[in-house]
């Protein structure tokens, strides 16, 4: 059996998108979201547990998290979690967890979206899609649908 290493995550952003360029002037977003879990406890109170995790993108998804993402944003990502080590500048060996983004999509209304400088989805209520491989094929399909 194949493995799978897939990560699904909706939350908020903590902050805005930070986007820096490689060398090769290719986009990297890094991003900081919260995923909130409500529970009640054995007493029957209300609790709340929330995990941060970090999401990088790459090139145009990169550039547009930036363009239309902001801090408190609702949004879905989805792709890989990967473990990347370094060296500090003192030589001590450095880890990072995070999830690379290869799909990513606005799940906030345009009420929401247009009042914060996100993005603005065709209709009230409906998101808008990003992923990294973006098909334009269903704009030559024609409307002659059967039912």
């Amino acid at each position: 059996m194949s493995s799978l290493n897939k990560a699904m995550i909706i939350g908020r952003l903590g902050a805005d998108p930070e986007v820096r360029y490689t060398q090769s002037n290719t986009a990297v977003a890094t991003l900081s979201v919260a995923t909130t879990e409500r529970y009640k406890d054995r007493n029957g109170e209300l609790q709340e547990s929330t995990e941060w995790h970090r999401i990088v993108a790459w090139g145009r998804l990169a550039e547009i998290c930036q363009e239309y993402l902001k801090k408190g944003s609702l949004a879905y990502f989805e792709g890989p979690i990967q473990t990347r080590q370094w060296e500090d500048k003192d030589g001590q060996k450095k880890y990072t967890t995070e999830i690379k983004a290869l799909t990513m999509q606005m799940l906030d209304s345009r009420s929401d979206s247009m009042s914060g400088g996100g993005a603005p989805s065709s209709k009230p209520g409906k998101s808008a899609a990003t992923s990294v491989e973006i098909d334009d094929s269903f704009d030559d399909m024609d409307d002659d649908l059967p039912f």
